[in-house]
């Protein structure tokens, strides 16, 4: 199962997108990371459930002081290959 997650705080310009690759590569999970035009942060990630829990709270602990909140729905996995930051 796929995760779709809009994370909001304080959350760009202060290397999220470069923290979620860096972990996505990592943890071996699958997905892309981007900024929204509102301030806030969209991230898909898919993969093994464990692996997708770990790197989610990896990341959340690295960037605590800059989430303050965030929405998370549920998707089937698509077809796709590494983590990348979408521009």
């Amino acid at each position: 199962m796929a995760q779709m997650i809009y994370f909001r705080g304080h959350v760009q310009g202060v290397g999220f997108r470069a923290t979620a690759a860096s972990l996505g590569q990592q943890y071996g999970v699958c997905g892309w990371v981007r900024n929204l035009p509102d301030g806030r942060v969209q991230l898909w990630v898919q993969g093994e459930q464990d692996r997708v829990e770990q790197f989610l709270s990896s990341l959340r602990g690295k960037m605590e002081g800059y989430i303050e909140g965030e929405e998370s729905y549920e998707y089937p996995d698509e077809e796709m290959e590494g983590f990348r930051i979408v521009r």
